[in-house]
């Protein structure tokens, strides 16, 4: 894999954008264009291939900006501080999908000082690692020697999928996305397993329990780039990159406490994957789009902030090849209202949330935009 292809390019390769275009159902598949009423507005540029925008509890006039080459800068009024807030280069392999996937910050951080971190790691090159970080009393760039402890280790069979997102749940515990582990159509079969890998599953982990293991949340996942929670209702929202036809957006209700099986590779959408069978009953998609609008889904949030009325309480999500953006409502569990919003942003990585709950963008090519009212 050459080294400047960057996070995603690959895994566009991979899905093969020229494969027929085959609707899978007609829920949940975007109706005409529609707008809730939001432009782009870029803030900053000049990153390194980033993917992904967060605040820091105690600092909440600051954006911290996930680099994919290993790390995480700080944009303040429009301006990026000279030092990295971490910088864990050195321990990364870098490249294609590989990289700095997944920062977060628990609520207690600005007392605790710990941070989180998922990459893939230089040695084993490119397996997944999860390590947590305590901020040095004197404060600098947090580096590998402020890591505390390694909280997961799983080895990567191939350099693509993934997975990337990493956050605390309302339930306080920390949750991490993780693909099927590359190639195409899950050559192993890891999407069904669900004892022999974590790979295709997203893990959840108590770190209240001195003694907790991860917990598998849901199987079935091919490459769950982006996840987020709806802060009002606590529903679980997962952007999971289909293979050759079809995106899709799943769904896990706010009190659900069943293991939830999404179907990959048994399943891409609701298109059945050759003769493949399921294991256990599978949950289809609230909503999907075909190759015919985009070949890589980045998932987003559902909008909770103040600023544009038109956009709050629906989910918003995009296409990395297309820059086409999508939206819809949730009633109960199934997707309405879901249409092609009249904005674009081409080459997005991912979506970002600060503490006020505005949104805002990452695209390849190093920019960090924000979503504001359309004038």
């Amino acid at each position: 894999m050459l080294r400047l292809l960057p996070l995603l390019a690959v895994l566009v390769l991979a899905v093969g954008c020229n494969a027929p275009s085959t609707s899978d159902d007609d829920r949940g598949t975007p109706a005409a264009r529609g707008s809730s009423g939001f432009t782009i507005t870029q803030i900053a540029d000049g990153f390194e291939q980033p993917n992904d925008v967060l605040s820091r509890p105690g600092d909440d006039g600051a954006l911290y900006v996930v680099e994919q080459p290993g790390r995480v800068r700080v944009l303040r009024s429009g301006a990026t501080d000279p030092a990295p807030f971490l910088d864990l280069t050195s321990e990364i392999a870098d490249g294609g999908e590989r990289g700095l996937l997944g920062v977060e910050f628990p609520q207690d951080h600005a007392a605790s000082g710990l941070v989180y971190a998922h990459f893939s790691a230089r040695e084993p090159e490119g397996d997944t690692r999860v390590v947590e970080l305590k901020v040095p009393p004197g404060g600098g760039t947090l580096g590998p020697d402020d890591v505390t402890r390694t909280l997961l280790e799983e080895e990567q069979p191939y350099s693509n999928h993934n997975g990337g997102q990493l956050r605390f749940g309302p339930d306080g515990r920390l949750y991490l996305g993780l693909g099927d582990g590359g190639s195409g159509f899950d050559p192993q079969r890891r999407g069904q397993d669900l004892e022999g890998t974590m790979l295709a599953k997203l893990l959840a982990l108590d770190l209240r329990q001195a003694d907790g293991e991860w917990e598998t949340v849901a199987y079935g996942l091919r490459n769950p780039w982006r996840f987020s929670w709806d802060r009002e209702t606590g529903d679980l929202f997962i952007g999971d990159v289909g293979q050759e036809e079809i995106e899709e957006v799943d769904l896990i209700p706010a009190g659900t406490t069943d293991v939830v099986n999404f179907g990959w590779s048994a399943y891409e959408g609701r298109n059945r994957v050759e003769d493949r069978q399921a294991n256990g009953e599978v949950t289809f998609p609230i909503a999907t789009y075909t190759h015919d609008d985009g070949c890589s889904i980045t998932g987003g949030y559902v909008y909770r902030g103040a600023a544009i009325a038109g956009l709050k309480g629906r989910y918003l999500y995009g296409d990395f090849c297309s820059g086409v953006l999508f939206s819809l409502r949730l009633q109960g569990t199934r997707a309405t209202e879901v249409r092609r919003e009249p904005v674009t942003i081409p080459q997005l990585t991912s979506f970002g949330q600060d503490a006020a709950g505005e949104l805002y963008a990452t695209t390849v090519d190093g920019a960090v935009s924000r979503l504001d009212p359309a004038r």
